[in-house]
């Protein structure tokens, strides 16, 4: 029975989780710290609960160490259908993620409620400082900087507040990705 209703839950996670990603085609990226429900239909010794390492790495039974970092749910349960064909006849994986613990992004600075937010969704520059509670008097709406990393190190990517609130310059209002900082000054 306990089987039957984490089958349930898993294909739910994935329905809402693929449905989510469909309507802003953007497709969820596996992060360290997240926690990934795994199972393979008819095999009750192959289904639990995975947290993704900090390097990126995840184990599982049969299918061995892999790197998660950077893959789709559907990616990754690909490739463990793969690892596992060695040992089962047309195996039927399922992946979910249960916990997005590693997608975050960061607003600091001169807003009322700086800290870290999840990033479970496609999130904008204008909506991640709403989630801070906005700028607080003090801040310089001219001058936020988003800092990103790429592979060729740190990146700074200026905003400006005042021309996307009047609906000018639109184009700097940029989804944030995973590890984003918005700093308002």
């Amino acid at each position: 029975m306990n089987y039957m209703r984490m089958q349930i839950a898993a294909g739910l996670l994935l329905i809402v989780s693929n449905a989510s990603a469909g309507e802003s085609d953007e497709r969820y990226i596996i992060q360290p710290g997240d926690v990934l429900i795994v199972s393979v239909w008819r095999e009750s010794e192959l289904q639990g609960e995975v947290l993704v390492l900090p390097d990126g790495g995840l184990s599982f039974p049969l299918v061995g160490t892999l790197s998660a970092r950077g893959k789709t749910v559907e990616q990754l349960r690909e490739e463990m259908v793969e690892r596992l064909k060695r040992y089962l006849p047309d195996p039927v994986v399922t992946v979910a993620a249960k916990s997005i613990a590693g997608n975050r992004i960061y607003v600091i600075g001169k807003v009322n409620r700086p800290g870290d937010f999840p990033l479970g969704r496609p999130i904008d520059v204008m909506q991640a400082i709403a989630l801070a509670g906005g700028a607080n008097a003090f801040a310089d709406l001219n001058d936020i900087v988003i800092l990103r990393r790429e592979n060729s190190g740190q990146v700074a990517i200026r905003f400006r507040y005042p021309d996307v609130e009047s609906g000018r310059a639109l184009d700097q209002n940029i989804l944030l990705r995973s590890g984003d900082t918005v700093v308002v000054p």
